[in-house]
């Protein structure tokens, strides 16, 4: 009698277990009675379930971070690359995740891929680099709306990484720093440029006034006397000649007379 009482006892409070069930913020529980969806989405908190008439599938709401495994793509220029890239999406409708598609994870992740593979397989390799936000756009509104069947809302796509060939690497570091030689000569050329005619606006202001140019000729000397390793010869201003070449004319035409 007492194996049969506690045998009873026993299957109750299995039964009691299962019927009872408790959800979480996040959660919610489609149920079907016999096969049968019955009522809306259960939850949070305390749910009662009629096991074993009624069956019970949790669905979480929260985002899922789906990382999609790296894809060969061959761009448009024909370009062999390996892209990789992260899902954020989550359940919005919990009974269409589960009555319209077996596994939703499953298939959003096989959506991904071939999206990803269909999408950027239509883009150049420098589009590819250059443009990723609108890419990313761009895979996020296709993928939406394909999962949007399923209860399922794609909230974000970013491409992560793009892994190019090695020769494509280095064509690309050679472009790269032809590109910065291009830049630099034009730069030192604008210098060249900028300062030929300064010193051509200088000269012509010195040319109109010789003080200026003597003085200018003095501040030289003077900055060359700061180097006290220096010798310096230092030539008379021409002008000083000049006066003395006539001195010497005069004082030859007295001797003369």
């Amino acid at each position: 009698m007492w194996p049969i009482v506690a045998f009873v006892v026993l299957a109750g409070m299995v039964v009691l277990m299962r019927w009872i069930n408790v959800l979480a913020e996040y959660e919610r529980a489609v149920v079907f009675r016999l096969g049968r969806l019955i009522g809306e989405p259960k939850g949070p908190g305390l749910v009662l379930i009629l096991w074993p008439i009624d069956r019970m599938v949790k669905v979480a709401l929260r985002t899922v971070v789906l990382d999609v495994p790296p894809q060969d793509i061959i761009t448009r220029d024909n370009v062999s690359v390996k892209v990789n890239a992260v899902v954020y999406f989550r359940v919005i409708d919990p009974i269409r995740a589960i009555v319209e598609v077996e596994n939703y994870l499953y298939a959003t992740s096989q959506l991904a891929q071939t999206t990803l593979r269909a999408i950027l397989g239509q883009t150049e390799l420098d589009e590819l680099l250059s443009e990723r936000d609108k890419l990313n756009d761009q895979l996020q509104e296709v993928i939406d709306t394909q999962t949007d069947p399923w209860g399922i809302k794609v909230s974000m796509v970013e491409v992560k990484h793009v892994d190019l060939p090695q020769e494509m690497q280095r064509a690309m570091a050679k472009q790269a720093e032809a590109e910065r030689e291009k830049r630099a000569k034009v730069i030192h050329a604008t210098g060249e440029l900028q300062a030929s005619v300064q010193l051509a606006q200088a000269a012509e202001a010195m040319s109109s006034n010789p003080v200026t140019l003597q003085l200018r000729y003095l501040q030289t000397l003077s900055e060359i006397a700061a180097e006290r390793n220096s010798t310096i010869l230092f030539p008379l201003p021409i002008e000083m000649m000049r006066a003395f070449e006539g001195f010497v004319r005069k004082a030859a035409g007295d001797d003369r007379g």
